[in-house]
């Protein structure tokens, strides 16, 4: 089974049709199932908020099976961190991504922040 953790810069991506988003959307379809924490439905939302979008982004969100984790992820943060300095939004998206897979290459990390993928690829997640 193929398997990606989905950053939020994704969505938001083909949210706003950018650049890339068609062919991100098509790489999307080549999993058997996209996962991601609750907070990349905050952060689309707070964009197309912010950028007056009154589209509704269920249809982007139906896809995705949600990560809700039951214990604090200090271990997760701690292994992130080791390989370097991220914002907090993107510290969280690879730690509950971590928690999935006791090998990160087992998942796709999918992200359109450079230094997120960066260190997605120096904690071993697959692309």
């Amino acid at each position: 089974m193929k398997i990606a953790y989905v950053d939020s810069s994704c969505l938001v991506s083909i949210a706003f049709s950018e650049p890339g988003s068609a062919a991100l959307r098509r790489r999307l379809r080549g999993f058997d199932r996209l996962l991601s924490s609750g907070l990349l439905e905050a952060e689309l939302r707070a964009v197309l908020a912010r950028e007056g979008v009154e589209t509704d982004p269920k249809a982007l969100l139906a896809s995705l099976w949600w990560v809700h984790p039951d214990r604090p992820l200090s271990e997760e943060i701690d292994r992130v961190l080791a390989c370097g300095s991220v914002r907090g939004a993107d510290l969280w998206h690879l730690a509950c991504a971590l928690l999935l897979a006791a090998d990160p290459a087992e998942i796709a990390f999918l992200t359109l922040d450079r230094r997120q993928a960066e260190i997605a690829r120096h904690l071993g997640f697959a692309r």
